[in-house]
């Protein structure tokens, strides 16, 4: 019977990648470490009561003092089970995990909704990318840059890209017809239709990518600790390899702690864009 295995020519791929591209994956690293290290010294600048507070002020102003209060008791809650530092670490990541996903991953969107050819090209690598085991990118990613943040953050920005470049392309498409004849009836550039006219119009879909890349980026927290990246991954992770059950449950909880509030946020956000 024919046999064909591609694992093989995927690994000289990588490996000539390795071999031939090693300045640009240092570049990069650079560049992942520079970011997630920055946020997190930042975010450990103020006391964690302050901290607590102001991300409380945050939620209450976008969203409801329901949430605020829930934002306030659950950081309290985390800061009491000891799992502040990790906390602050994992939401360094993530979020300049996302950033650099959403600087990539918009104007991805953008251009996919303005030509169609790019969008049929796009397509399937999103499909791969939104579908491949989230493990399969932590080979390459230690192959490229060792163990620590830095693959951990490379996976991640992998894993949560696809939807807000789905959804920045749906949502331009989706603006009304008439109202982009309109704007170019009166004489709008191409760079005013899209600024003053698209972008404002689709912002809510595209928030609702925005949230949508944040929590995948979130649940790449444990699978990226088995590399090094730390944070609550690694207290999960901690409590699976020593059978500490105590220990993996309150890291677990932690974590939906932190999506809670972190998808009530952007959450917020884009209702507040809606009700403008």
């Amino acid at each position: 019977m024919f046999k064909f295995h591609i694992g093989s020519y995927f690994e000289d791929f990588v490996l000539w990648l390795k071999d031939n591209f090693d300045f640009i994956f240092d570049f990069i690293k650079n560049i992942l470490e520079g970011s997630i290290d920055g946020l997190e010294a930042l975010l450990n600048f103020l006391p964690s009561i302050v901290l607590i507070l102001l991300i409380g002020l945050l939620a209450w102003k976008v969203t409801s003092k329901g949430v605020a209060i829930f934002t306030i008791l659950g950081l309290l809650l985390i800061d009491a089970m000891e799992l502040w530092q990790a906390t602050i670490s994992t939401l360094a990541l993530v979020l300049s995990s996302s950033l650099i996903t959403l600087l990539i991953g918009i104007p991805l969107g953008i251009l996919a909704s303005k030509n169609d050819r790019f969008d049929r090209i796009l397509r399937p690598i999103l499909d791969f990318m939104q579908t491949m085991p989230a493990f399969v990118y932590l080979i390459p990613a230690v192959l490229f840059f060792s163990l620590g943040k830095v693959p951990g953050a490379f996976a991640t920005i992998i894993f949560s890209m696809p939807p807000v470049v789905r959804l920045t392309n749906l949502a331009i498409r989706q603006v009304p017809t008439e109202v982009v004849e309109a704007a170019r009836s009166f004489g709008s550039t191409s760079k005013q239709m899209l600024f003053k006219v698209q972008l404002p119009i689709a912002l809510p879909t595209i928030l609702a990518g925005i949230n949508q890349t944040i929590m995948l980026a979130l649940s790449m927290v444990v699978i990226s600790a088995m590399i090094g990246s730390g944070g609550l991954g690694k207290v999960v992770l901690r409590g699976i390899q020593e059978y500490k059950i105590g220990l993996g449950f309150e890291g677990g909880v932690a974590v939906v702690i932190l999506a809670m509030i972190l998808d009530r946020i952007t959450q917020g956000f884009g209702d507040l864009n809606k009700n403008k």
